[in-house]
């Protein structure tokens, strides 16, 4: 227990009042409801304000995170509390993911009639999966494995092997989302247009 937390009477860091709680709401706000604007009638702004207030809001809370990890403040109580938040993110995470998959295999082994039966929908054409899809699978799946030889390397104190392992981590993004935009941009079939683009579009843009 640090001194800190001797001098409190507990380990609890109370932190002190700050604004990224009220302006991470408003961005997200921002953000969803200028997404709505943007899939009815392609006014982009509100939705571009928005994810950059996000993307603000995420930078300057997690330097404060950091910033209090180095004063100590981070007791083992604390720390606790940080790893459950984080299964708790991953969870919902999944069960995000979950529902989007679950709309498409239910409407993908039972179509209804609102899709003539059939699957993919009338009218779309769908991507072949063993070309781009897969090959971005496979820069996932490897810029996965690189970013834990990284995580390896720091806990081992490996700083030329942490180096090398965020920057192919970086770069197999880079490429990642160059050819996801491609896929997109390509793609015969827009959001707007049924079950098929919907679900597509979500699952893999988040």
């Amino acid at each position: 227990m640090s001194d800190t937390s001797h001098s409190k009477g507990h380990e609890f860091h109370m932190v002190p009042p700050s604004p990224w709680p009220v302006m991470g709401a408003l961005a997200a706000g921002a953000l969803l409801g200028g997404s709505i604007l943007y899939f009815r009638d392609q006014q982009v702004w509100m939705m571009a304000i928005g994810f950059a207030l996000t993307i603000l809001t995420m930078f300057f809370w997690w330097r404060d995170v950091i910033r209090e990890a180095r004063e100590k403040y981070h007791t083992p109580v604390v720390t606790r509390g940080l790893r459950f938040g984080m299964v708790l993110f991953i969870s919902s995470e999944v069960m995000f993911f979950a529902a989007f998959f679950w709309a498409f295999f239910n409407a993908s082994i039972m179509p209804t009639a609102a899709i003539d039966f059939t699957w993919p929908p009338p009218g779309v054409v769908a991507m072949h999966a063993w070309e781009l899809p897969f090959l971005n699978t496979l820069i996932l799946l490897t810029s996965g494995a690189t970013v834990t030889w990284a995580h390896h390397a720091l806990k081992n104190g490996n700083q030329k092997q942490l180096i090398w392992g965020l920057a192919l981590t970086v770069g197999l993004g880079f490429i990642f989302l160059c050819i996801q935009s491609y896929e997109y941009y390509s793609a015969a079939f827009g959001f707007r247009d049924g079950i098929y683009s919907t679900t597509f579009y979500m699952a893999t843009g988040f």
